[in-house]
């Protein structure tokens, strides 16, 4: 695992697929704490409990399903909409455009994808108040997966044949170790996008993860490190 890249490193890279949350916008816009609370409110409207109740709910459904609306359709038949478009509903203004993200990100060669377990709307807000959204070929969200989350084997595969995308020409981005697993096995180039200033104990970063294997790089400033690759100083 590797904190820094050459462009060498990327030379073979036609396919650019990124994560949204925590990973496009940084960690510390903590846009996703939003969502949690809007997360546990509906679970405890929905089940007519506490939220201490509710929020232990929907933690262990994202833990068991790898999202809390896999966990609520399985067990409660919720409405997919219903859920996406209420935990949605959130100030997108707490992210900061990132001019040199955008600049760098438009600058890589070949494709570049948003591939999301959020749906098509929120990606398109949170990417438009970032900055970058213009800069990307298309989005895949949980929709296009039939609702199946990441880290799921069956949901890379429905992004790979539905963009017919060459996984030994393609790096994907994550901020969850476990999700770069099945890329690496794939042939993608990985690389973990972890918090600014986090210190090189992963610990936190790898939750339930079984190990590093599946990360071939990792950096705390996607601007830079995307710089890096091109060439380009970041906020040039």
């Amino acid at each position: 695992m590797n904190a820094k890249a050459s462009p060498a490193d990327f030379a073979h890279v036609r396919e650019w697929v990124f994560d949204l949350d925590n990973t496009l916008y940084p960690h510390h816009s903590n846009l996703f704490s939003q969502i949690d609370v809007k997360m546990t409110a509906y679970v405890a409207e929905l089940l007519q409990i506490p939220s201490d109740e509710a929020r232990t709910i929907q933690k262990d459904f994202y833990q068991r399903y790898g999202t809390t609306l896999k966990g609520l359709m399985e067990n409660h038949g919720v409405d997919p909409d219903d859920f996406l478009e209420k935990v949605h509903d959130i100030d997108y203004s707490w992210i900061a455009p990132d001019p040199a993200l955008g600049e760098a990100i438009k600058a890589l060669p070949g494709r570049k994808f948003i591939f999301t377990n959020g749906d098509r709307g929120h990606a398109e807000r949170a990417a438009r108040q970032l900055g970058v959204l213009d800069h990307f070929d298309d989005i895949f969200d949980v929709v296009a997966a039939d609702l199946v989350p990441k880290p799921a084997a069956e949901t890379y595969d429905k992004f790979r044949a539905l963009h017919r995308v060459d996984c030994e020409h393609a790096a994907m981005f994550e901020d969850l170790a476990r999700n770069l697993t099945i890329p690496k096995s794939l042939g993608m180039t990985t690389v973990l996008v972890v918090p600014h200033n986090f210190e090189p104990d992963f610990t936190e970063i790898w939750e339930q993860d079984a190990g590093e294997d599946q990360v071939d790089y990792v950096t705390d400033n996607l601007a830079d490190f995307l710089s890096a690759l091109t060439g380009t100083a970041a906020g040039a």
